[in-house]
């Protein structure tokens, strides 16, 4: 899948995440997942370390579009350096930071309700 072309061109619920990967709409990705208005993207950020404000960019081009973002930053919560944090504020995006299940679960209440969320999710095993 390329980076550049969503996997899924809509938004849509997880249905399942481990096992390094997620499953919605009837399909499997294996790894990271950014989730946008605009679709359903392989995310390349594997731990920490790759939270960077450029890891976050096609987010910050769908901020008119994006009241929040929920980062699940795995198994367990952690958060990012404070140079993303400030990244979202300066994007007028909020920033949530979860572990992945929380997130998951989070998101799918809220893209239930038609609100304009965002995701950012770390595979987990």
């Amino acid at each position: 899948m390329s980076a550049h072309k969503p996997y899924l061109p809509e938004r849509a619920p997880i249905d399942a995440y481990g096992g390094g990967g997620f499953r919605f709409s009837g399909m499997s990705h294996r790894g990271s997942l950014l989730v946008l208005p605009s679709g359903m993207y392989a995310w390349p950020a594997q731990t920490r370390a790759d939270f960077l404000p450029d890891a976050f960019a096609r987010a910050f081009d769908e901020a008119a579009d994006t009241d929040f973002l929920l980062l699940g930053t795995g198994a367990q919560r952690v958060s990012p350096p404070p140079e993303v944090s400030q990244a979202f504020v300066e994007a007028g995006i909020g920033l949530e930071i979860m572990d992945t299940g929380a997130a998951c679960r989070t998101y799918n209440v809220l893209l239930d309700e038609a609100r304009a969320v965002a995701a950012a999710l770390l595979a987990v095993e």
